[in-house]
């Protein structure tokens, strides 16, 4: 849904619907998580510098996974039990979005080419990061770590915003803001939506003063200056006003399936073993088979008791 702004107006103009925490804070609570997102940020911190990710041995990526294990296992050792809710298919009105974000990371990728070429490291950190995309291999892995921790995962049927929303249903920004629904709604696409352009002039300070005035967008496409805001052509506010108020979400107990059950402890096992060691490639042995058997393993580690103070000599390339 993106909404631009929305968390600095919030806390502006509606600061007790806002409190940070700790982790320890939300004992006992379901807390709903939009796992894209979390994972979106574990590609971006977790093992990273520059252009090198964390890597198993094949070279595939696993910062996802090594964030994903760590996040939830903190929030289970404080008492609290994450849902995590993984994006469907994208409402049609977020194409034209969907689209802009896969121009800006093409421009990044030509811009972190350039930086790498010059040798820039603030450069090539900075459009690194951009070039960044939840692929549904990182969601795949991901869900089969987290189903094996006993961890229950909802695939949304659309966004997975909402259906956190929908899961966890409060008024208390409404109270705050002193807005019905409707208006908040109306708010959120004047300030800057996935699913439409907003009108070029007005912010989400301004959105707020317009909407408290005038209480819809059509009151207020009826008595703002022309001259002064540029509304767009042909504009589909009121598709993505029924986006917000009806998106495609589950509702019913059979389509959410809140289960926490017993972890896998074999396999959190060989999650712990390949955490404590320096290669992240063990992972490989956890989530895709392999073709070796535990016999050349164990002639691995006779080699390494046999080096000389334990070390292990790198194979140059």
């Amino acid at each position: 849904m993106g909404i631009k702004g929305l968390t600095k107006l919030l806390a502006d103009n509606a600061p007790k619907a806002m409190k940070e925490q700790k982790f320890e804070s939300y004992f006992g609570r379901k807390i709903a998580i939009d796992a894209s997102m979390s994972i979106y940020q574990f590609l971006i911190v977790v093992g990273r510098s520059g252009t090198e990710m964390l890597t198993n041995e094949s070279g595939e990526v696993t910062s996802h996974l090594q964030g994903m294990f760590s996040r939830t296992i903190r929030l289970l050792e404080a008492g609290i039990k994450p849902v995590y809710v993984f994006d469907g298919k994208p409402p049609d009105m977020k194409k034209q979005e969907l689209a802009k974000r896969y121009s800006k990371r093409a421009d990044a990728t030509e811009e972190l080419n350039d930086a790498i070429e010059t040798g820039n490291k603030e450069d090539i950190e900075k459009f690194s990061k951009r070039t960044v995309k939840v692929t549904r291999q990182h969601n795949d892995d991901c869900k089969k770590l987290l189903r094996l921790m006993g961890v229950p995962v909802i695939e949304a049927p659309s966004e997975a915003e909402a259906q956190c929303a929908a899961l966890c249903k409060t008024d208390k920004v409404l109270e705050e803001l002193n807005l019905t629904m409707d208006q908040f709604i109306d708010l959120c696409i004047l300030s800057g939506c996935d699913y439409c352009e907003s009108i070029r002039g007005i912010g989400g300070l301004t959105a707020l003063k317009l909407i408290r005035q005038h209480g819809s967008i059509e009151n207020i496409l009826e008595n703002i200056s022309k001259e002064r805001y540029q509304i767009p052509d042909d504009w589909p506010y009121q598709e993505a006003r029924r986006l917000f108020k009806e998106p495609s979400v589950f509702t019913d107990d059979d389509q959410l399936e809140l289960k926490w059950s017993p972890p896998d402890e074999e396999a959190i096992d060989k999650i712990k073993a390949a955490k404590n060691k320096s290669s992240q490639g063990r992972l490989e042995s956890f989530f895709k088979p392999v073709a070796t058997t535990s016999a050349p393993a164990k002639r691995k580690e006779s080699a390494k008791k046999k080096t000389k103070g334990g070390a292990v000599k790198k194979k140059k390339k």
